[in-house]
């Protein structure tokens, strides 16, 4: 049976009320960021993409805190406190109302700190409840299974799940592992839930009960395998940086099938939310912040940094420079090696190659900005904008004293200091006259090397 999401409805209840301990920071778990995006909003943009309808997130640990976060990333999503941590089922139960306010086909229970999971493995869940399954458990295969809790498959069915503290030797040597989430026709969630008790040695109530609850209500009960990276929960720091570690090996994997040249992958280091479109290239040690668009046959070359800007179609990036905020180069333009722009447009075809600062200022189209040359844009309060027309040609280590106008074609000198607007075609030229005195050179070496003798 296909799925239809327009004739199963769904509630997704993402679990985030964990305290996180171990992350050892003032920071809510959740909200500690996989490529820039807080590990549960991960999961919720996971949740919306597979159509997953409703989206409950069970808060507790900075309830506030995390409820702001989700709700500013997706505004649909319903927030539930969790006042007393008794266990995962109970945590499950915090989001009742949300339960009840609709006969949903399906519910799906995830977690905040568990950022990779899939689109597919949602689906493919789903689908499981769609062909007749009640309760529907997702588990891994691993060759280190301690401390997970095994499933027990007997006939081809599962018929339990086991934690390691109360498996036998046999049931330990089982690679077939839990990792928590579940599945549930809708239903059945109450029923199933309000039957999990406390009867075990911590005195807490377990979502993984559901399983010999359902069987003894006569429901049906699958386990479905998915793949162990998608499972990876995040409790301390080495395990985030591990989940970040996958989350960029996907997203490159994801672009370069897509048509981006990339000649070695594993140090490109990209954001959420980067758009590298087809045919682009991306050489090594490239770093992407949050906001960046880099359209098709636009080179990044090695060891730049790019955050909030777009890159055009052709437009070559590098190497070792900087774009920050509000930097947008128009086709086939250049922004060369120790360049730095910001709030800036770079036009078509134009040149900035390579030692200098364009920062709140506009270059006009085949502009061509020569080395060590600065658009002085801050006094101190403001910023002042630059504008720089097309074809004009700013000399080496020029300063442009902002606002200032440069008109089409004009020119300024070598070294100048440029604080009033040159007209279109004018070459502009602001230097103190230079003095050449004779025989000087010589006598303050012969000066300066006694003073060191006599130092001596």
């Amino acid at each position: 049976m296909t799925l239809n999401t327009e004739e199963r409805s769904c509630l997704t209840i993402i679990l985030a009320a964990g305290e996180g301990t171990r992350m050892k920071s003032s920071m809510p778990k959740v909200l500690h960021p996989v490529a820039g995006l807080p590990m549960v909003c991960h999961v919720l943009d996971t949740c919306m993409a597979a159509g997953g309808g409703a989206r409950a997130i069970v808060v507790g640990s900075q309830a506030e805190r995390v409820a702001k976060a989700v709700t500013d990333h997706d505004q649909q999503a319903t927030t539930h406190i969790q006042h007393k941590r008794e266990g995962t089922a109970k945590a499950v139960l915090a989001a009742r109302d949300a339960i009840m306010g609709n006969a949903f086909d399906d519910v799906v229970v995830l977690y905040g700190d568990v950022p990779l999971i899939s689109v597919d493995t949602l689906w493919q869940a789903r689908q499981s409840l769609a062909a007749g399954t009640d309760i529907v458990v997702l588990g891994f295969e691993t060759n280190t299974p301690t401390g997970y809790g095994r499933l027990i498959i007997e006939e081809g069915e599962l018929t339990g799940i086991v934690e390691e503290k109360d498996a036998s030797d046999e049931q330990r040597r089982i690679t077939f592992c839990n990792c928590g989430i579940m599945a549930f026709r809708g239903a059945h969630v109450l029923d199933v839930l309000d039957q999990v008790d406390n009867k075990n040695e911590q005195g807490e109530y377990y979502l993984p009960d559901a399983v010999k609850i359902g069987r003894a209500m006569g429901l049906k009960v699958a386990a479905i395998a998915v793949d162990e990276d998608e499972t990876l929960g995040v409790n301390d720091r080495t395990q985030l940086a591990q989940v970040s570690n996958l989350w960029q090996q996907r997203r490159r994997h994801e672009l370069m099938l897509a048509g981006v040249t990339m000649s070695e992958p594993h140090t490109i280091i990209l954001h959420h939310d980067t758009v590298v479109e087809p045919d682009a290239e991306l050489e090594p040690y490239v770093v992407f912040g949050p906001g960046v668009t880099v359209a098709s046959q636009a080179r990044i070359r090695a060891f730049s940094h790019l955050e909030g800007c777009r890159v055009g179609k052709g437009a070559i990036v590098g190497p070792y420079a900087r774009l920050r905020p509000g930097a947008e180069l128009a086709a086939d333009s250049k922004v060369g090696n120790f360049v730095e722009i910001k709030a800036a447009h770079i036009g078509e075809g134009a040149k900035v190659n390579h030692l200098s600062y364009v920062g709140d200022a506009s270059v006009g189209a085949k502009a061509n900005i020569g080395a060590g040359s600065v658009t002085c844009n801050y006094d101190g309060f403001l910023k002042h904008k630059t504008i720089i027309g097309a074809g004009a040609f700013i000399g080496t280590n020029t300063s442009l004293v902002a606002p200032v106008n440069i008109g089409k074609n004009a020119n300024t000198a070598a070294g100048s200091v440029i604080y009033e607007d040159v007209p279109a075609d004018d070459l502009a030229i602001e230097r103190s006259k230079q003095a050449n005195l004779p025989g000087k050179a010589k006598k303050l070496r012969d000066r300066n090397a006694q003073r060191k003798r006599d130092a001596n």
